[in-house]
């Protein structure tokens, strides 16, 4: 099967130590991947690595075939929803999504009916004149998802996709994503919300202080790791299993 991503030894360092240590991996086309680690592992380094907004990392690292080395071309087969939001606020859903559209070279009668059957599925079709700097974050992460797959990516990175959609939402973007791998995509999904990961993840790479300590589907990972949950697995791999005590801690403190 054809690997999509291919990561060999990938370091990076920002100047006070490496934040990535020589991480392995290859992705086949079709697959979800769960891509996890606490905050500061790498994550996130990892990804604008792949989209081309990080550079001087060192190894090697190949999308569709092709190392991404001063690549462009590569980008118009991907989409990407950042953890953290950001739209031109001063636009319309309709603005924006023709704006997105017309970087991707879409055709602009085809355009213009994906967007009103897009906004239609969302619940944003109402709203679609209005401006999104009066939008909740919910509306904005709807229209962030859209955004990130009006082209027809073949990869899809998401980062922390469902913050703020209600549970209605949340539910249609978790049917989305398996829709998505039975056309062929493959998604890099990278989340804190443990539960959705583990359901939804054919495969799961968890990281930790930049290297990876584990890689394998959720029933893989329990048969290496005691735990009844992913989020069991995490915390066991990571070292974090205090987390009652500071609980606990945190109640006798707003208590005194």
């Amino acid at each position: 099967m054809e690997d999509v991503i291919v990561v060999e030894n990938l370091f990076m360092d920002y100047g006070s130590g490496d934040v990535l240590k020589g991480i392995s991996f290859k992705v086949p086309k079709g697959q979800i991947v769960g891509y996890i680690g606490p905050n500061g592992a790498g994550k996130s380094t990892t990804i604008r690595i792949f989209l081309g907004m990080t550079s001087g990392y060192r190894g090697t690292v190949k999308i569709f075939g092709e190392d991404i080395r001063d690549k462009y071309e590569y980008k118009r087969r991907i989409g990407y929803v950042p953890e953290i939001v950001e739209l031109y606020d001063s636009l319309t859903p309709i603005e924006y999504l023709n704006f997105i559209g017309s970087i991707y070279g879409l055709e602009e009668n085809r355009l213009n009916n994906k967007i009103d059957e897009l906004l239609n599925l969302f619940d944003l079709y109402e709203v679609r004149n209005t401006r999104i700097s009066s939008f909740s974050k919910g509306m904005k992460q709807k229209l962030a998802i859209i955004s990130s797959i009006i082209h027809n990516p073949d990869l899809i990175f998401f980062d922390e996709p469902i913050t703020g959609l209600d549970a209605n939402s949340a539910m249609v973007f978790k049917e989305m994503m398996q829709a998505l791998k039975k056309e062929g995509k493959t998604i890099f999904y990278s989340s804190h919300i443990m539960e959705v990961v583990e359901k939804v993840s054919d495969r799961i790479i968890l990281l930790n202080d930049g290297r990876i300590v584990a890689d394998g589907n959720f029933y893989e990972l329990k048969e290496k790791v005691v735990g009844s949950s992913l989020e069991d697995i995490f915390n066991t791999l990571t070292g974090f299993t205090n987390h009652s005590e500071i609980a606990s801690k945190v109640v006798e403190i707003i208590n005194s």
